[in-house]
């Protein structure tokens, strides 16, 4: 009896969702957190120019503690994306986040992973800006997403890579 609950234990551990389940980076600085926000307008926040819809899309957004701190959402989890498309869904709501916070010397900010409604179980991986970029680029998906976007292949083009005119990257 006592192996059998053994068992069972080590089962729902093996199974259990992690509290903190964000993806580390070793990125200098970088604390895995979760937390509850009002995710907002940067723009709003800072100067009062408020739009309704934290301009659906096309503003910076941000995560408004309780204690008035405003920290910039960088990045979501999508490669060299952010968390607009994913926070914008949650204009001036509150959003309970898993990510990673960056507090580093020069700069801080937080990379959102994962989303959910505040005293709900299921989480919601912050990919927001694959589905649209897969869609309008009608792709099947945005792996990779940087090598194939018709706008960054034309500055490549244009500028050269990292600022070398005439370079070629490949196309993959």
């Amino acid at each position: 009896m006592r192996h059998l609950s053994l068992i069972i234990l080590a089962l729902a551990l093996a199974h259990a969702q992690p509290a903190l389940a964000a993806n580390e980076l070793g990125i200098d600085g970088e604390q895995p957190s979760q937390f509850e926000a009002r995710a907002v307008d940067v723009l709003c926040e800072l100067t009062g120019d408020c739009p309704q819809d934290c301009g659906a899309g096309t503003r910076q957004m941000g995560l408004l503690t309780d204690d008035g701190v405003l920290i910039l959402v960088a990045k979501s989890s999508t490669l060299f994306a952010g968390g607009v498309l994913d926070l914008v869904a949650w204009c001036n709501r509150r959003v309970e986040v898993d990510g990673l916070l960056i507090d580093a010397e020069v700069t801080r900010f937080y990379m959102v992973q994962r989303l959910r409604e505040p005293g709900t179980e299921k989480w919601t991986r912050a990919r927001a800006f694959s589905h649209s970029w897969a869609r309008a680029n009608k792709q099947k998906n945005a792996n990779r997403w940087f090598r194939k976007d018709p706008a960054i292949r034309a500055l490549i083009e244009e500028f050269g890579p990292v600022g070398i005119p005439g370079a070629k990257i490949p196309v993959e």
